[in-house]
């Protein structure tokens, strides 16, 4: 994991990124983070970014949450506020962890969380990839995920065509896991903590599926809740064109949530 500190802290960002990628594609919103004052902790998920661990692989997603929990334990320890912002399939990292084990959290950002896909295989290719799973589950095949489909932000396209650490193809087993995890983050929704929420979402999202999003949303028993759907944004709307303004509906949820001397100042 890495930290980013801020010169007069007032809270920690966990930030969790999402398939295919790596934590150095969110260079503009953690220096945005860390000039609003708040630390910033993030990592590569396993067998992605600089991961050692074997490309676009995983065996259980238990790994994902592993790791997310120890950043989270990592970011305990400044005594401060922490929040926890997941992004796509680190939204669901996000829902998974919690469902799983509750940590003390000032809030949760959830940014078009994984609770559905819009390209889901055919029948007949989803139940190949069930026995491939139980046969080879290391068998990698392309993920189809393309920076095109993910943002309108030209100049996040051009800076990605050529980045070698995007992950392009991912194991049967990942695929079955990240299917088996999505469908636990609505089957467990109770098993959610009452925790503030900020979820946001595009409104032409062509990756996620805002539809199973909105009904775990409405389905979530939180006391403090809010949605946001941005219309006409991709899927990545932390890298969208007008990203200034979801990051400060971000940071305006963080800020109001802190303690009233830290909120005030």
């Amino acid at each position: 994991m890495w930290k980013w500190l801020a010169e007069r802290p007032k809270g920690v960002i966990v930030a969790v990124h999402g398939a295919a990628e790596h934590h150095r594609r969110y260079r503009w919103l953690i220096e945005m983070w860390r000039c609003s004052g708040y630390h910033i902790i993030m990592g590569d998920l396993p067998g992605q970014g600089t991961s050692t661990r074997q490309r676009g692989h995983i065996d259980s997603f238990d790994e994902y949450i592993k790791e997310v929990n120890d950043w989270i334990t990592e970011a305990g320890k400044y005594e401060l506020p922490v929040f926890l912002l997941g992004h796509s399939m680190g939204g669901l990292i996000v829902i998974r962890s919690l469902q799983e084990k509750h940590h003390l959290l000032s809030g949760v950002i959830l940014s078009s969380p994984c609770l559905g896909i819009v390209n889901k295989p055919n029948p007949a290719l989803d139940l190949l990839s069930k026995g491939l799973n139980m046969i080879t589950p290391s068998f990698r095949l392309n993920s189809k995920l393309s920076i095109d489909i993910a943002t309108r932000n030209k100049s996040i396209r051009d800076e990605d065509e050529n980045d070698s650490l995007y992950v392009t193809k991912v194991s049967v087993r990942w695929y079955r896991e990240l299917v088996k995890a999505i469908e636990e983050a609505h089957t467990k929704i109770k098993d959610f903590p009452d925790v503030p929420v900020l979820l946001m979402q595009g409104g032409d999202d062509k990756i996620v599926e805002k539809m199973a999003v909105r009904s775990w949303f409405n389905r979530l028993d939180a006391l403090e809740k809010s949605y946001k759907e941005w219309k006409g944004f991709y899927h990545e709307i932390f890298n969208e064109p007008d990203r200034d303004k979801v990051f400060n509906m971000a940071k305006h949820f963080a800020d109001s949530h802190l303690p009233e001397s830290e909120w005030s100042e």
